[in-house]
């Protein structure tokens, strides 16, 4: 009687263990699907309050490329970045005195959620009195005027620039 009572417990318990492998197999798929569940931003939170402090850049850093000939409209007079496609189309942004951080992280200075957005992507400095997006070795890349940003390049005034779905401009 004894030896049939173990052996029912052990079966439960070795059923029980069963499920709880179950159920960790099936949450680490959604959390590699769906991600992490990241915490609910406060009402008009989609500015961070400071940006991080800025990296320095290397000196090995090739020189600033200049946007093409065609769209020469220094970005010097922008002060203000719109989003103009995306899930954000129409806000407004008044850029920051140094640089401008664009990710998913909720440290960015404009946060942007979607699935072709690195967490740190992209930056906006502010160098040589001019605008200069910088990509931050993104999975998916930036793209200024529909060309792929390599090396720190300059940003005339009412240029597209596209990080993941959403496209943006500098503005005075």
């Amino acid at each position: 009687m004894t030896s049939e009572l173990t052996l029912f417990v052990l079966k439960v318990a070795f059923l029980g263990l069963m499920w709880a492998f179950v159920f960790a197999v099936v949450y680490a798929l959604r959390t590699d699907l769906f991600g992490q569940k990241v915490r609910k931003l406060p009402a008009g939170g989609d500015v961070a309050a400071p940006a991080p402090a800025p990296m320095p850049m290397a000196a090995a850093t090739p020189a600033v490329q200049r946007a093409p000939a065609a769209a020469s409209v220094s970005s010097s007079g922008a002060s203000r970045l719109v989003i103009t496609g995306g899930a954000k189309e129409g806000l407004e942004i008044q850029l920051p005195p140094e640089q401008l951080t664009i990710g998913r992280s909720s440290d960015s200075g404009l946060v942007i959620r979607d699935d072709y957005t690195s967490t740190h992507h992209a930056r906006l400095l502010n160098w040589n009195e001019g605008w200069v997006i910088q990509d931050l070795d993104s999975t998916n890349g930036t793209f200024l005027d529909g060309t792929r940003v390599i090396v720190p390049t300059q940003v005339p005034l009412n240029t597209p620039v596209t990080i993941g779905t959403t496209s943006f401009e500098l503005r005075r």
